[in-house]
């Protein structure tokens, strides 16, 4: 147990985060450092990040630099199907083969259930982008979403922000009235603002020729602080949001174990991302539509907010792969935020 070193490393689209452990459960180290999604930065690009960053961790928690992990777990952004995950790890073997004894590849979605519960659960994200997962006690997993801002990431960040500054488009042309009549004046004068943008041509440029998913949705926080300051569009905005995350929960517990549905406080779900945040904003379209008969009843649920890196999910993750009860206390790495119960 001793010479046991595990590693986990949470990786998202421009930051990741690692942790090391010892076999006691003690963590000896954790930083961040830049993004590790392969999809968008190349396998190479990501190997050697990866490979940095685990060389940072170890000398900050005083091991040699020569030291080889027992096993790496690695949550991160793009790495969604199985065969391509097996390629990733055998390739950073290659390339590295010092850096570790076994590695654990996984989605950036099933890092946050590990570090909640032993036996599975859900996990929601929603920031940049939205994503749901729900993993049964047997391994099973359900899915719903993750297909990015053409096809997807309703209830995200970029969603929210797209469709406020659609809407303006559309009122501008004359083309479709604003949901319930509101007026768009605050979210087209802010949106001009904040992308120092003068017409709607201006726009154009953001949208297609320097397009960037994440510079689109950071406008995302000027419309929370509308929304808080009362107005009606972009109540409304995250209103939908609500609704839109309550739904991807919906499609996931329809494949839930009983085991799942039946535990305390309800199916937990993770909540991960930066639009959690403004859960006052969410949280009456989210009871809304769980509220709906046209979709699975969901009895009971927990939503809770992570306490602790995800970078320890993966770590729990690399203990599972080699076999090994790295000792842990899952109550100390979230708190419920929100506990919904269906009324009789």
């Amino acid at each position: 147990m001793a010479d046991i070193i595990l590693g986990g490393i949470e990786g998202g689209g421009t930051v990741s985060t690692i942790s090391l452990f010892n076999g006691k459960g003690e963590r000896l180290s954790e930083l961040t450092g830049v993004g590790t999604n392969y999809l968008t930065l190349g396998m190479d690009v990501v190997h050697d990040r990866i490979n940095a960053l685990v060389q940072e961790a170890k000398k900050l928690a005083n091991l040699p630099e020569d030291l080889t992990l027992t096993a790496l777990g690695l949550s991160l952004s793009g790495c969604e199907h199985d065969e391509a995950n097996k390629k990733f790890a055998v390739k950073l073997r290659e390339k590295y083969p010092d850096l570790s004894e076994e590695y654990y590849v996984c989605s950036d979605t099933v890092g946050p259930i590990a570090v909640a519960h032993k036996n599975g659960g859900g996990v929601i994200i929603s920031g940049t982008g939205s994503n749901t997962l729900l993993v049964n006690p047997d391994g099973s997993e359900v899915r719903c979403g993750g297909w990015g801002s053409l096809l997807g990431d309703e209830g995200s960040a970029y969603w929210i922000s797209h469709q406020a500054i659609k809407i303006c488009f559309d009122d501008l042309d004359n083309f479709k009235t604003p949901p319930m009549g509101y007026s768009t004046d605050y979210i087209w004068s802010a949106a001009k603002s904040y992308f120092n943008a003068e017409s709607v041509f201006e726009f154009l440029p953001i949208f297609y020729e320097n397009y960037c998913k994440a510079r689109i949705a950071s406008f995302c926080r000027v419309i929370s602080q509308g929304a808080n300051e009362g107005d009606p569009l972009c109540k409304w905005l995250f209103h939908q949001a609500g609704r839109d995350l309550a739904r991807f929960i919906q499609s996931v517990a329809e494949g839930a174990s009983e085991e799942l549905l039946k535990a305390e406080g309800g199916l937990p779900i993770v909540c991960v991302g930066s639009v959690w945040k403004s859960w006052n904003l969410l949280k009456d379209g989210f009871v809304e539509q769980l509220a709906k008969i046209d979709r699975f009843k969901v009895e009971e649920l927990s939503l809770l907010k992570l306490t602790v890196s995800v970078s320890i999910g993966a770590t729990y993750l690399a203990a599972k792969a080699i076999n090994f009860n790295l000792p842990r206390d899952y109550t100390q790495n979230y708190e419920v935020f929100f506990h919904y119960k269906r009324p009789n």
